[in-house]
């Protein structure tokens, strides 16, 4: 069964291994970061633990990003692989959970199937920033399988190993910060831990002979409902400043109106898996008439499974397993706009799925179906979840298809309208990817990261008139947007408006406290201000926060290696700054080898700067770099005379 599980998932999520990375958070997690990007080294593991990076703390996602980087580089057919492994491990995992709680083969390896195949799964394999939710899925289940043997086999050691294991899925990503309650469920059944529980276990029902309390289960899990608790206080910290919707934008009036729907939403979409969309859009108002009928069918299904409890236990066990997981995700602490995700849904389901192929095991029992129509059934609803799954990865191949069916299965979708104009903008495609950005603001004119991503269209067209005033009205909407300060202050530099630009920097600096950019941007405009000093302070800052930031390496070395003010020089710190630049651009670029021969030059090493110039030199007319040519040649000839190189920074 483990090896048939194995193979069929393996075989499905295959096509994922060429896939490329998508333009909506890949290039957060890996492609365009350069942390990442470096592989494992101690300054990377620093910065997994030390970061907030992309409002999350999930050090051991980042870890295995690096890992992966180090192994298989910028594949992203490799990366896609990996997921696939964790998802076929996730499988293989819960299939033996649920064969060691239940001793019930065929249901086990069915719910387990389910897990694997269905389509609302996609989005969570097949996505390499949702790395974090496979990863946390693997040390969640690895910690379900100590706990269960803690409980079974009286064993402290496992005790303490799925505390360790609850840490470490936390680590990858929050989401199962409820895995606690999840463990009070199985408590109920099929464990019979509680007084006068009534479990069901391989058919037969029996009376649970433990004398533990209700209190005595909760506190026994003292240590898991702390690491809960510290979990979502770290989360809170990381998302209240850019990902946490407040209530202004959205009340609470809706809130609770989505997470109703939404509920109801994930039920039919695991009934009827179609129309799935990597974004389901928050809307501004929900029809009164489609509240009241998610309502009426969630108070329905919790009636049912209530009344049931005594005789059918794992009915109300996988609705409460549901319900419960899914809380973190749901909607009440308002976490970007969207409504629901596909992803969301890959550990919640595993209640649904439990409690109905169990249900339909009794049923058959009871009614004495004949195994061939069991197997009919079966097989119907597995080899439906195959193919929808095969199709729904077709999605997945490239940004296009993907955002292209986005705003194809959804309505007034303007986020996905925004990132399906990036990916026509990336293939060429200019005049269609600016209508998309328009129909995004047509949709929601207060959105302003539709009127930032217009500003760089039209910027990058020299439309400057046109880019600063998208620029502008993205920061009327959201005077706290980090990009479009950012964004804006670069235009004016481009300008020459330079006193203009400073306060845009440093709101972008303030505005979000982990980003390396604003504090490179404002050292550069330091330098061409003439305030050299204020600079190396700069890059310093950026390097603080981004120590694989190629670029202010380089411009600090430059500083402190040719400054004409001789202050601001400092040959030591110019070489150190100048390797690193030269180590981080991989020992072949021009401009760092030509820095790093002006740090060896202030430093007397004229040997060494005129080895690195007569490099620089030959890669620049390799590349046919013409005017960094001329400018070699005259240090070259610096070098070769004694003298070390200088420069006045300030532009006139």
């Amino acid at each position: 069964m483990a090896l048939l599980l194995a193979l069929v998932t393996l075989m499905l999520y295959l096509p994922v291994g060429w896939h490329d990375f998508t333009v909506y958070d890949d290039g957060d997690y890996v492609s365009q970061n350069k942390v990442v990007r470096a592989g494992v080294t101690w300054n990377g593991i620093k910065w997994a633990f030390d970061a907030w990076h992309s409002s999350n703390w999930h050090p051991l996602t980042w870890l295995s990003h690096m890992l992966d980087c180090q192994v298989f580089g910028l594949n992203a057919g490799a990366h896609h692989l990996v997921n696939v492994a964790l998802h076929v491990a996730n499988t293989l995992l819960l299939f033996l959970l649920l064969l060691r709680l239940t001793k019930a083969l065929w249901p086990a390896g069915i719910v387990a199937a389910l897990f694997a195949w269905h389509p609302l799964h996609v989005e969570s394999v097949a996505w390499i920033a949702e790395r974090k939710d496979v990863l946390s899925t693997f040390f969640g289940l690895l910690a379900m399988l100590a706990y269960v043997r803690y409980v079974q086999e009286k064993n402290r050691k496992s005790f303490w190993a799925a505390i360790l294991l609850f840490a470490c899925s936390l680590m990858s990503k929050p989401m199962l910060v409820t895995l606690p309650f999840v463990f009070l469920l199985l408590d109920i059944w099929p464990l019979g831990r509680g007084p006068s529980v009534r479990c069901h276990v391989s058919g037969t029902k029996e009376q649970s002979k433990s004398e533990i309390s209700w209190l005595g289960l909760i506190m026994e899990k003292w240590p898991f409902f702390l690491l809960t608790v510290a979990s979502c206080v770290v989360t809170f910290f990381a998302q209240r400043q850019h990902s946490v919707i407040p209530l202004v934008q959205f009340p609470l009036s809706l809130r609770l109106e989505n997470v109703i729907v939404s509920y109801a939403q994930y039920l039919l979409k695991m009934i009827w898996p179609v129309d799935l969309a990597i974004i389901y859009p928050l809307p501004h108002e929900i029809p009164a008439g489609l509240v009241a009928i998610a309502a009426a069918v969630l108070v329905v299904i919790s009636i049912f499974v209530w009344n049931a409890r005594a005789r059918a236990p794992y009915l109300l066990i996988g609705w409460l397993w549901f319900l419960g997981t899914l809380v973190p995700v749901i909607g009440l602490v308002q976490v970007g706009t969207a409504s629901m995700a596909d992803r969301y849904s890959y550990f919640p389901l595993v209640g649904i799925f439990i409690a109905l192929v169990f249900g339909f095991r009794d049923l058959a029992v009871r009614y004495q179906f004949k195994p061939a129509g069991n197997a009919l059934v079966a097989s119907i609803a597995l080899g439906g979840c195959l193919v929808l799954t095969a199709h729904q990865l077709k999605y997945w191949e490239n940004d296009e298809a993907l955002f292209g069916h986005a705003v194809a299965v959804t309505k007034d979708n303007s986020a996905a309208q925004i990132n399906y104009g990036v990916a026509l903008e990336n293939a060429g495609q200019e005049g269609e990817a600016q209508a998309h950005f328009k129909e995004a603001l047509r949709i929601d004119p207060r959105f302003g990261e539709a009127n930032v991503n217009i500003g760089i269209f039209l910027d990058k067209h020299g439309k400057t008139d046109e880019a600063m005033s998208h620029y502008l009205e993205a920061l009327r909407i959201w005077p706290e947007s980090p990009l479009a300060h950012m964004n804006l202050g670069e235009l004016l530099v481009k300008l020459g408006r330079f006193d203009e630009a400073i306060p845009h920097y440093e709101a972008a600096q303030r505005f979000d406290e982990t980003d390396a950019r604003p504090h490179y941007l404002m050292g550069k405009l330091r330098l061409r201000q003439g305030r050299s000093a204020e600079a190396v302070t700069n890059f310093y800052d950026a390097l603080k926060l981004d120590p694989m930031d190629e670029q202010s390496w380089l411009w600090l070395a430059r500083v402190r290696a040719a400054d004409v003010d001789p202050a601001n020089r400092n040959g030591a710190e110019a070489v150190e700054a100048a390797g690193r630049a030269n180590a981080l651009s991989g020992g072949n670029d021009p401009a760092a080898l030509d820095v790093l021969a002006m740090a060896f030059a202030e430093t007397g090493q004229f040997t060494e700067a005129k080895q690195a110039e007569d490099m620089a030199l030959q890669i620049a007319e390799a590349s046919k770099i013409d005017s960094a040519v001329v400018a070699m040649q005259e240090h070259l000839e610096l070098y070769k005379n004694g003298k070390a190189y200088r420069e006045v920074f300030k532009q006139p």
